[in-house]
């Protein structure tokens, strides 16, 4: 279908006025009553004094206030841009090339207005070029409408080589309000040895909340909610990651199932805030309900951490649909093979050139945005040696150097996944020092150690203690490990120890998608039962890892739900399951673990070589044998002789029993009286039950 150009009325956005001075003028017709040969004026001019900053930004001409676009794209001979009214009537305007950037002024654009632009060239294996083809605004603040890509018809609008005008079809930019009253917020600044972050998915943690109205349910505004806030400071953690709330499609597989990409990491607009969870209620837009949640969060002393995508995009491998990166500036933001097609460092299509220096700016300025305009803390980097790659893996590349050297970003949180699926491309412990990473070795030993009760001291003692190994030998504090037993991805706690397969048939891969290698164990029986013994030894389980988590030198990170028991029915790569078996539900939750959780935290914020962020020496750390007696160099390579336990005195006022075994056990306690959890005096021999990490304070 063709749009036929036309100016928008009035009441569509667009100031229609006079033209003195314009150096653009185009389409002389209008759909406004009673402004017949109206026209819209627009400009090219520069002065000496512009600024050519990449995406729509409000600038006045001569008194006159409009909008400027610009946007890159350095092979194109010729760019449009195209605004559209409420009826989806379609104007396009000539756009003036000024180096690598196109640039147009208009006058009287609001707030509210859709566009996009359409780009012309010669096409080549690295840059296509389609005029048909609506593109999106690297630099949108919105976006709106979803492609639907059900059918092969449905994907051929949005490829390259296919000759049809999309725009009726396509997703759209959005201009946004981006007012907002902060009042008198202040980041927390919570340091990172008192950090303990809570990974949370914004909708699936409140919706199905019972003190939520369904409009609020599962939305940003939901965040903000007393029952919410209240529940976060009850339980004590000190920062939420959000997982990815950009702008993000469903690929068409899922489409074609009836899913949905639930985790949002198929991100195509970063700089956009999702309107999936946002209430859609009058006088409020998916920016300010966001801006209003972080606001309230701050206001608790809680900061939030955004999961940011900036490893692909959705525009997937080379003649797949393209919606905007592709279409302006592909062999900028893209690694490429040799015959234009995607390097693939992501199991997702494409790969996104964070060396190129355009790419590395736009991943700088929209995280200065999130920071600036939207008071984030701190961000986590999916899949995030894609970041260093140039194309090897360096931890100097520019993109770390640009992000060190940029004030607006100065002083927040940087995590990163260390690794993607490209040769060498696992790098945990070898990025700059500002970075903190997700540790799947902590994840994987005291997996091992408990669920699979492998025994191994050294490894277990390693991963409490912080990680050196890892972070150390280049300088790096404790911190920088973020220890984690579960995440999104994967089994949550409570499935950890009720399967011993995972269960993914309902994602629609036949069971083939998901890790294999879960170092989980069922405990005797796949799942639900009734077995009261089972059922405790899951408990214990649970609780031994929940206590390492917790009481582990490094940073925290807790997946929301494990502290109330939530499972996914065995589903350990939950991604397109946007229904009941994501959702917290909070009408079953385990108050008894609950409130472990909790006591964990508190206990954690008071232990000083647990906030210290410094490497344990002799002098903090009493490593002992179960008899009291010292631990020797060969005790730690005893996992073959049946004992899995030890004790150890933290700063000589907190002392760790380490059962990783699902018999009893038998201690000496260290000399002195000590104290348990309900306050009673322990001293001598004492008998831990089951698996379990036990503490107690001295008296």
């Amino acid at each position: 279908m063709q749009h036929t150009s036309t100016t928008p009325s009035l009441s569509d956005r667009l100031d229609i006025s006079s033209i003195p001075n314009a150096v653009n003028v185009v389409n002389t017709t209008t759909n406004a009553p009673n402004t017949a040969n109206a026209v819209v004026k627009t400009s090219n001019q520069l002065n000496i004094f512009d600024v050519l900053t990449n995406g729509a930004h409000p600038v006045r001409q001569n008194g006159e206030a409009g909008y400027r676009f610009v946007v890159r794209s350095p092979q194109a001979t010729a760019l449009t841009l195209c605004l559209f009214d409420a009826a989806d009537n379609e104007s396009q305007y000539a756009m003036q090339r000024h180096g690598d950037n196109w640039h147009i002024w208009v006058a009287g654009v609001r707030c509210g207005q859709r566009y996009g632009f359409r780009a012309e060239g010669q096409t080549s294996c690295t840059q296509p070029f389609n005029h048909q083809k609506l593109l999106l605004d690297p630099y949108a603040k919105g976006v709106v409408g979803q492609p639907c890509l059900k059918t092969d018809d449905d994907l051929a609008y949005f490829c390259l080589d296919d000759s049809r005008d999309n725009a009726h079809r396509a997703p759209k930019s959005q201009i946004v309000d981006e007012h907002f009253d902060w009042g008198d917020d202040q980041a927390p600044r919570t340091p990172w040895s008192q950090t303990v972050i809570y990974e949370l998915h914004v909708k699936g943690f409140s919706q199905r909340h019972p003190e939520l109205s369904p409009a609020v349910a599962g939305t940003y505004a939901a965040l903000a909610e007393p029952a919410i806030i209240g529940y976060l400071q009850d339980l004590g953690i000190t920062a939420v990651e959000l997982l990815p709330i950009a702008y993000g499609i469903d690929e068409p597989h899922l489409q074609r199932q009836g899913l949905s990409n639930y985790w949002n990491y198929n991100v195509l607009s970063p700089f956009a805030v999702d309107a999936r969870y946002a209430t859609g209620q009058t006088g409020s837009s998916p920016l300010s309900e966001f801006k209003s949640a972080v606001k309230a969060l701050h206001a608790a002393g809680i900061e939030v951490i955004l999961d940011v995508v900036f490893n692909h995009t959705a525009e997937a491998e080379q003649h797949h649909p393209t919606y905007s990166y592709r279409g302006l500036a592909n062999a900028d933001f893209y690694w490429l093979n040799d015959d234009g097609s995607c390097v693939n460092h992501t199991g997702c299509g494409n790969t996104l050139n964070a060396s190129h220096p355009a790419t590395a700016q736009w991943i700088v300025d929209c995280l200065s945005y999130w920071v600036e305009a939207c008071h984030v803390d701190g961000f986590r980097f999916d899949l995030g040696a894609v970041l260093g790659r140039e194309p090897n893996f360096n931890r100097h590349a520019a993109l770390f150097e640009k992000i060190a050297s940029t004030p607006a970003l100065a002083g927040i949180k940087w995590i990163v996944e260390p690794w993607d699926i490209g040769a060498g491309g696992y790098q945990l412990g070898n990025f700059p020092s500002a970075f903190a990473e997700w540790n799947d070795r902590f994840r994987d030993d005291m997996r091992q150690f408990f669920v699979c009760q492998d025994g191994n001291l050294g490894a277990f003692a390693t991963r409490l203690a912080g990680s050196s190994d890892c972070f150390q030998a280049s300088g790096r504090p404790p911190h920088s490990s973020i220890n984690l037993i579960t995440a999104h991805d994967g089994f949550t706690l409570a499935d950890l120890v009720r399967y011993n397969d995972k269960h993914n048939l309902a994602n629609g891969e036949d069971n083939r998608d998901g890790h294999n290698n879960n170092y989980s164990d069922n405990h005797g029986v796949e799942g639900e039962c009734n077995d009261e013994a089972i059922i405790a030894a899951r408990s214990h389980t649970q609780r031994a890892l929940l206590s390492a988590l917790l009481l582990a030198n490094g940073t925290p990170m807790l997946l929301a739900g494990d502290e109330m028991g939530h499972s996914q029915g065995g589903n350990n790569n939950a991604y397109c399951q946007d229904n009941a078996d994501t959702w917290l539900d909070w009408q079953r939750v385990d108050a008894d673990l609950f409130a472990f959780t909790r006591a964990l935290i508190a206990t954690r914020h008071r232990i000083a070589s647990l906030h210290r962020d410094a490497w344990w020496r002799d002098s903090h750390i009493t490593w002992l044998k179960p008899d009291a007696s010292a631990m020797q160099t060969s005790d730690w390579h005893s996992q073959n002789d049946g004992c899995k336990a030890m004790q150890i005195v933290i700063d000589d006022v907190c002392l760790l029993q380490i059962n990783g075994k699902r018999q009893a056990q038998t201690f000496q306690c260290p000399d002195g009286e000590w104290l348990d959890a309900q306050q009673r005096r322990i001293q001598g021999l004492i008998t831990q039950q089951h698996l379990s990490i036990t503490l107690y304070m001295r008296n």
